[in-house]
């Protein structure tokens, strides 16, 4: 397929205006009410399951709230308005996941080292106060960092796939230090996030660290 054109990161010629137009008129008609629940775009890093350590594969969340105990993500390579949507994330309340069996929450990941490390992040939307969202994220983050989360990844993006190929990919979370060099893989995103994992980091220092059930993030005890 090297002879194929790639637009915006996929095999595919660039959308014609015929299309745009017929797009065009769809967004105006229908009503889209499922997306417009989003209400949280979140920063992460993920690593394969099969390899724990061995990738840290950017993940933008876009996360809605289908009730106070279960959310559920749409996850995308990039913030851009052509970012190819990579992924699916659940994420539950503790209570739910004690109702699980002992393999099912074995798929499941915590995000405790992500919060209390700073590098999960909410992106500071254009025009606010730098204190006003760091204010705002924090209070985000005291009721991620409890949440269980299960991810898969569609399109592995980072080994340069130009379609989602292969069978879905069973990804992780990072959970300590020793696992990856954390300056190193937040330094770009810091950059075109105008973020500072460090000092995050600080701010979350108040924040309660829960008890991580035995059985998650099971991919790091093989």
């Amino acid at each position: 397929m090297d002879n194929q054109p790639i637009t915006h990161g996929a095999y595919g010629s660039p959308t014609s205006t015929k299309e745009k137009i017929l797009h065009t008129g769809a967004s105006m008609l229908q009503s889209f009410d499922p997306p417009k629940q989003l209400c949280a775009h979140l920063h992460a890093f993920h690593t394969y399951a099969s390899d724990p350590g061995g990738a840290a594969v950017e993940a933008n969340h876009y996360c809605a709230h289908l009730n106070e105990d279960v959310r559920q993500c749409i996850i995308y390579d990039s913030p851009g308005p052509n970012a190819r949507l990579i992924g699916i994330e659940y994420m539950i309340k503790p209570h739910l996941y004690e109702t699980l069996d002992a393999e099912e929450r074995k798929l499941w990941h915590s995000h405790v080292f992500e919060v209390k490390s700073g590098m999960l992040v909410m992106p500071n939307p254009p025009g606010v106060l730098d204190t006003v969202w760091e204010k705002a994220e924090t209070e985000e983050m005291k009721e991620v960092v409890e949440l269980y989360g299960k991810v898969y990844h569609l399109w592995q993006v980072d080994r340069g796939d130009k379609l989602p190929l292969g069978e879905p990919q069973l990804m992780t979370s990072f959970t300590g230090e020793s696992q990856l060099d954390l300056e190193k893989v937040v330094k770009e995103r810091d950059e075109r996030f105008g973020v500072d994992t460090k000092h995050k980091k600080g701010l979350r220092e108040g924040i309660a660290e829960p008890m991580v059930h035995g059985d998650a993030d099971s991919a790091w005890k093989k």
